[in-house]
Formats: C-alpha cells, sequence, structure tokens
C-alpha cells in the first residue's frame, strides 16, 4: 500500500518547509520536495500544515473497571480526532495495574480496541517492589509512582520503599508529586473555615504549591541521589520550575518534567464559572504561576506538553467540592488549544512540534516515532491553521460527554490523522479498519 501525501508544509525538527512525502504501508519511505508515483492513495495537502502524530505521555482511559467514565476504544478514537497518535495510560485503573499479568491485560484490551498506538505504565504501591523490578523497559513505558493523595491506596509514602525503587529500577520513573500531609492538613483548615461546604476556589490553596513543591523537591533530591532517569509529570507553580535545567540538551538530562494544557490555559479565575469542571490534580492556580510555565516551556526548563486526560460522568462531576473526583477530558482537543497559542504568537509551530512531538519520543527512548523522518512510522497529522470552529456537545467524542472547551472557538482544525500509515481519521470520518500498535523503547 503506498499512500503519497503532496505539497504539504512539514513542520518537524526545528524547521517548515514545503515538501511531498512517501508512505509504504505502515512506513515513511521517501521526503522530497517533488515525489511522483502511482500511489494508492493520494492526499492533496495544499494549504495544510504536516506534523508528526502527538505523543501523550499521560492519560487515564479508565479501563478496566471504570468504564461508565471512558474506555480504551472510546477515548483512543478521541485522541486520533485531536491528532494524537500515541498514547501512554496510567496504572490507576481497577483493578490497578500492579502486577505484570494486569498490565498485560491491559495491553490485550488496547491489541483488540484502541485506535491509537499505546502503551502502560506499571504501578508502583507500597508493597509490590517485586513486580516493579520485573518490569521490561523495552516493551513498557514507564514505572509510575504517586507521590500524592490523587489516587487512593496507590499513593507510596514510605521513605524506605521509595529509596529502593528509586535505586533499583532499571527504567525511567514516572511521578506525579503531591505531599499528602500537607494536604490533609489544608483540608483541616478549610473545613474549619467553611464546614464541609467548601467551594472549589479552595482547591488551589487546599492542593497548595507548598504541596506541590515539597513532593517534587523530594522526588529530584532521590533521584539526583541514585541517578535514577525520573520524569516529573504535571507541573503546576512557579515555585517548582527552580527544580529543573536547561542547560543540557533533552537527550542527556536525567530529570525531566511536563507541563499539561489545562495548567496553561486555565488559571484560578477560571473557577467561578468553570467550578468542579476543571478541578484537576495538582489544581489550576494562579495566572502567575500559568505564565511562568509558558516562559518554563518556552525556555526549555519544562520538556514536554501532556493532557492529563483524566475523564469522569457528568453527574460525579456536577457535585459539590469534597465529592467531585477531580479530573478532565482533554485529548480532542489538546492540539487544537495549543494551535491557538501558535496562533496568538505564544508558541511557535516549531517549538509546540518539540514539545509534543519530538520530545515525548526523546524522554521515553519510544523507537521510531515522534518525528518525520524516512524509516520511521507514518503517525502523522494535517491541521488546516485557518478553519474555525466550535466545540460543543455534539463533536465531542468522549464518553463522558462534556469538555472544558466546550463553546471554545479553535481557529485550527485537524483534518487527517495517519496512525503507522492508515489514514484513521479524514475530515470527521473515521476508518477503524486498523487498530494502533504497542510502542516500543530502545533502552
Amino acid at each position: 500500500m503506498l499512500t503519497l501525501i503532496k505539497n504539504a508544509k512539514l513542520v518537524n525538527e526545528g524547521d517548515i518547509y514545503q515538501s511531498d512525502v512517501l508512505i509504504e504501508d505502515k512506513v515513511i519511505k521517501k521526503i522530497d520536495a517533488e515525489i511522483n508515483v502511482n500511489a494508492d492513495k493520494i492526499i492533496d495537502a495544499e494549504g495544510l500544515h504536516l506534523l508528526p502524530g502527538v505523543i501523550d505521555d499521560q492519560v487515564h482511559f479508565r479501563e478496566p473497571g471504570l468504564t461508565h467514565k471512558a474506555n480504551i476504544y472510546t477515548e483512543s478514537k478521541a485522541a486520533v480526532a485531536g491528532g494524537i497518535t500515541s498514547f501512554m495510560e496510567m496504572p490507576n485503573t481497577d483493578p490497578q495495574t500492579l502486577t505484570q499479568k494486569l498490565l498485560e491485560d491491559k495491553y490485550q484490551i488496547a491489541a483488540q480496541n484502541s485506535i491509537a498506538n499505546y502503551t502502560f505504565f506499571m504501578g508502583a504501591s507500597n508493597d509490590n517492589l517485586e513486580e516493579v523490578l520485573k518490569t521490561n523497559p523495552k516493551t513498557v513505558g514507564a514505572i509510575k509512582i504517586f507521590m500524592g493523595s490523587s489516587t487512593g491506596n496507590m499513593l507510596v509514602d514510605n521513605k524506605k520503599v521509595l529509596e529502593k525503587i528509586f535505586s533499583t529500577s532499571p527504567m525511567l520513573i514516572a511521578v506525579h508529586c503531591e505531599d499528602e500531609n500537607i494536604i490533609q492538613e489544608n483540608i483541616k483548615k478549610a473545613k474549619m473555615e467553611f464546614g464541609e461546604e467548601v467551594p472549589i476556589s479552595e482547591h488551589p490553596n487546599i492542593r497548595s504549591v507548598e504541596a506541590c513543591y515539597k513532593s517534587s523537591s523530594m522526588a529530584v533530591e532521590l533521584a539526583k541521589k541514585h541517578n535514577t532517569r525520573l520524569h516529573v509529570f504535571h507541573i503546576s507553580t512557579e515555585k517548582e520550575i527552580v527544580l529543573f535545567d536547561n542547560k543540557l540538551p533533552l537527550k542527556e538530562k536525567r530529570i525531566t518534567a511536563e507541563v499539561c494544557i489545562h495548567h496553561l490555559w486555565f488559571d484560578e479565575s477560571n473557577y467561578t464559572q468553570q467550578g468542579t469542571f476543571i478541578k484537576w490534580n495538582p489544581a489550576i492556580k494562579k495566572q502567575s504561576d500559568k505564565e511562568a510555565l509558558l516562559k518554563a516551556l518556552l525556555d526549555d526548563q519544562l520538556d514536554v506538553i501532556a493532557t492529563d486526560h483524566a475523564p469522569h460522568s457528568l453527574e460525579e462531576k456536577s457535585n459539590t467540592y469534597f465529592n467531585a473526583p477531580s479530573g478532565g477530558p482533554l485529548v480532542q482537543h489538546a492540539l487544537p488549544a495549543m494551535l491557538s497559542f501558535a496562533n496568538q504568537g505564544k508558541i511557535s509551530l516549531e517549538k509546540l512540534v518539540e514539545k509534543m512531538c519530538h520530545n515525548p519520543a526523546i524522554c521515553f527512548q519510544i523507537k521510531n516515532r515522534g518525528f518525520i523522518r524516512e524509516g520511521y512510522f507514518a503517525d502523522l497529522v494535517l491541521v488546516d491553521l485557518n478553519n474555525p470552529w466550535k466545540v460543543t456537545k455534539k463533536n465531542l467524542l468522549y464518553k463522558c460527554g462534556w469538555s472544558p472547551f466546550e463553546e471554545e472557538i479553535f481557529n485550527a482544525q485537524i483534518t487527517h490523522t495517519l496512525v503507522n500509515g492508515h489514514i484513521a481519521y479524514e475530515y470527521g470520518c473515521f476508518d477503524e479498519t486498523s487498530r494502533g500498535m504497542r510502542l516500543t523503547f530502545e533502552r
């Protein structure tokens, strides 16, 4: 099967240039200014920009066990419509992914149902170290540690266990960092002031800057002590930025960090209108934090843009502060949101592609993905930068049926998404005759 993309503007490896791209089966065969062959499928990309497929290094697709919220099929489909061709999924499902068998069970579900490429993280707890150390670095994305209260008994708060994992893990450790003791103290203070009816506006005070910084600084300290390969998820505060440097090229960094779409887009002023629908852990905080995070991203102190896509049902989210779970759906709208930032001059297209496509591949050492290169898998996205559209309930693909971006008008529209050379999405229509592949890693 030969697919030829003609007349595209490639955004790749720090450059934008006109080119054709020839795909043979799953792989990019040739990149050249002019390619003329008898292809099975020709896409005329005149006026469109061609990006590498986005790699989202942090999603929660809720399968198994929580499928009233989402599942791998529905959310991978939404991801592909949003230009995300590969996802890395977290272990806080039901049952939690704390054994190698449960980990492989998720891979089997994805092999049958995922429209996008996939990997799953092995979860750590206070008492599954033996299982954690069995994880194969070549076929599994990372070890995930919740150093906070985000997901019940997956909290790892035993210092000896943390020391052991950081000192013995042969592969990347990814962490959620919030200090549980500080959070619990802040909850007590909030209840003393407000009773049980604590307003959502207190969320950034409860899951505070200090809670984030204490936990993330401990993770960085452990990583430096043991020379561990550490990736810190969803940095949300200006204070934490100092923990990460931009002096080394990404390939040489032992400690890397991520920022999420919602921490770049929203700030505490949005709680008035959005309420619990923008309740995330870590919390959305001040405008000054939001601005500092974008600056740190552009300065290369923060390395990756991700979603932390974590849907809950409309009924669950329409609850009081303590009863509404944290998290929301984002994969369908992450790339359009960042393209809006590009349109506003807040980030260049080249930097956007670096942070959403190239850098996740480099950070996690993903094999043959994240770049438009000959010999690499043809994970590609075509976008029309001047085709405004409004987010409405009718065009949402999330199983949960809502989005924090409802009524937002995005200027850029994704026209095509190719997953392993297969045109999975084209102008709003899906071709589901092919499934995504399991990601592999060069470690």
